[in-house]
């Protein structure tokens, strides 16, 4: 094999079956049939959840079914969907698979020339964007995109998209939506995802019905008490993102009560109205809920108590899987319960009890933390080619800091260079229009997935970084960055972390600072309340702080693997600035040339 001979390899059979004539819509119209009256989705009305039953629902989708037809929507067409989560993204998302075209996600947060790729690179027919100024962007882009015929406004004032299209399909027979429906079949395509990426241009991602079906189906072997009717799930991630809208999709299949937002900022009190049960988050939003509640418990003088209820929370966590917790320790964890958890548990609305991760590597330390306060998180891991998640951690079969076993009908591989290797039900055929790059990628039936991993005796996988990631120094010595970046967000102050290295004597670190923990930090610290990250960014008090938080990330590697120089950096690292994707992970390229000089100097002196 090109990348290296297979050293391991584990499969788990399919414990369903994908039908030829299967596909990811017929739910809708099954759900409208045996279930009417359940309330599938709630949508946010003016600031309240409004109902909205499987009837309303189905007729919504059918409605802009028939409006799809009207518009000329063929078959295997490609159309666009450029918005933040919200209700009509899934209404709209339904629609399109229903007539058996295909859905093209795209980030409402894209820059003008990354949508003009995405439009054009697709061959887009229509495209629906969320907002005016979308639509002004994208109109500007008319002339280079010949095969766009359409652009469609979801809050628009006349009329809105919805209404655009239940008034255009009013003359389309409403059959021709299930002659549509029946035609398709589950090798076709579904959607084409453009990989967010942290370097390069995207490549769209080519995800059949088949492959969609084997992950909602493999998800709910994995989740079948927490993905069932009268479970309540808050989407709040980017629906163009793979793990939301799949996660979205397998909720729905199920019965699952869906509410969804784009409103990051107000999430504790959308918590407490919706009171989900159960959340699908990537590890950045639990690192940050957890730094927030350590910084409140620092600021009101109840710091030590905190620190001593997590350490009891992980212990009680470690203890589940080694005989169980003893005496003493069940009493301290009682305490603490009454004192913090039932406050943390209170912040997701009460009613949450678990939730399902992925996107990024989570920690084991957060994993047991959370788990002990009575919020388990359980961990997957996936990419955009394999429909989302390829393993998890699931009901009844959890190992914290792994991410999981296979779910049912793939297979996984470890080949001798570390590189994980995956195929099977959930595992894209190529990349769209992009045979080089799909010839790269899948070699002998095998995706290299860029990661490396390990695989334990019991089929639970770790992932250990990225493989294009590896900072190889000066020395010869190999560093995975994601094991001391994950560590150094742990600390309240860091928003975000990236080491340094690659030919270098030794690694460094960019450390950029989370604006509102700095914020409690100068209170504390007697600094100018004007001062800026920048201004302090050699203060000692805020360098020692850092210095010690670099520390404790260094025990958790070699003294050749540790961070012997870092540089505290003015800015924090944001998707509108660039830095980071729309899924919170760092674009590591974009950041060593965007702060180069600053790298530089790390090393000036050695």
């Amino acid at each position: 094999m090109r990348k290296g001979f297979i050293v391991r390899e584990f499969s788990v059979p399919a414990s369903f079956t994908v039908a030829e004539h299967d596909n990811v819509a017929a739910v809708v119209y099954s759900h409208e049939r045996d279930n009417p009256d359940h309330v599938i989705i709630q949508r946010l009305v003016g600031g309240e959840w409004a109902d909205v039953t499987c009837r309303e629902a189905a007729d919504q989708i059918r409605s802009a079914a028939r409006g799809l037809i009207a518009e000329g929507v063929q078959p295997g067409d490609r159309v666009a969907l450029l918005s933040a989560t919200r209700y009509e993204w899934v209404i709209l998302d339904y629609a399109i698979l229903s007539i058996g075209a295909v859905t093209v996600p795209i980030y409402e947060t894209s820059s003008p020339e990354q949508v003009r790729w995405v439009l054009e690179d697709s061959g887009a027919v229509m495209a629906f964007v969320e907002l005016e100024a979308h639509a002004l962007m994208v109109k500007e882009l008319l002339d280079e995109l010949p095969a766009l015929r359409k652009v469609a406004v979801i809050e628009s004032q006349a009329p809105s998209a919805l209404d655009a299209l239940m008034e255009a399909g009013a003359s389309v027979d409403p059959a021709e939506v299930d002659r549509r429906l029946e035609a398709i079949r589950a090798a076709d395509p579904a959607t084409l995802i453009y990989t967010s990426g942290t370097t390069g241009r995207p490549k769209g991602c080519q995800l059949t019905h088949s492959n969609l079906l084997h992950e909602t189906r493999g998800a709910t072997a994995c989740f079948p008490t927490l993905l069932r009717k009268g479970e309540r799930l808050l989407v709040f991630l980017p629906l163009a993102h793979v793990l939301a809208r799949a996660l979205s999709m397998t909720a729905f299949a199920n019965g699952v009560t869906i509410g969804y937002t784009s409103d990051i900022k107000n999430l504790v009190p959308m918590f407490g109205q919706f009171k989900p049960t159960v959340i699908v988050s990537v590890p950045r939003v639990f690192e940050k809920v957890y730094n927030t509640a350590e910084l409140n418990a620092q600021d009101s003088g109840k710091g030590a108590i905190f620190a001593m209820a997590v350490q009891a929370a992980i212990d009680w966590s470690k203890a589940q899987d080694a005989g169980g917790p003893s005496l003493l320790l069940r009493a301290k964890h009682a305490v603490f319960d009454r004192l913090v958890y039932t406050k943390l548990r209170a912040a997701t609305g009460g009613n949450c009890r678990a939730s399902i991760s992925g996107g990024a590597p989570l920690g084991a330390r957060l994993g047991h933390f959370y788990r002990g306060v009575g919020l388990t998180i359980y961990e997957g891991y996936g990419l955009t080619e394999t429909s989302a998640a390829i393993t998890a951690n699931r009901i009844g079969e959890l190992k914290v800091g792994s991410v999981g076993k296979l779910l049912p009908g793939n297979s996984m591989a470890v080949a001798n260079d570390g590189e994980l290797l995956v195929r099977g039900g959930v595992v894209f055929g190529g990349y769209w229009h992009n045979e080089a790059a799909t010839d790269e990628a899948i070699v002998n039936g095998w995706f290299h997935t860029g990661d490396l991993g390990s695989v334990d005796d019991d089929g639970f996988l770790s992932i250990v970084g990225r493989k294009k990631e590896i900072i190889v120094t000066a020395g010869g010595k190999n560093v995975a960055p994601a094991v001391l970046e994950d560590q150094l967000r742990a600390h309240p102050l860091i928003s975000q972390a990236m080491a340094v290295g690659d030919a270098q004597p030794f690694v460094a670190a960019l450390i950029a600072i989370d604006p509102e923990s700095f914020e409690v930090w100068k209170q504390h610290h007697g600094k100018a309340a004007t001062a800026s990250v920048g201004d302090l960014a050699e203060d000692p008090d805020l360098v020692a702080e850092i210095d010690l938080a670099v520390k404790n990330a260094n025990q958790a590697v070699s003294k050749a693997e540790a961070i012997r120089k870092f540089t505290i950096l003015p800015v924090d690292f944001t998707v509108l600035t660039g830095e980071l994707t729309p899924t919170l992970k760092v674009k590591r390229k974009v950041v060593a040339d965007k702060f180069a000089a600053e790298i530089e100097a790390l090393y000036e002196k050695d």
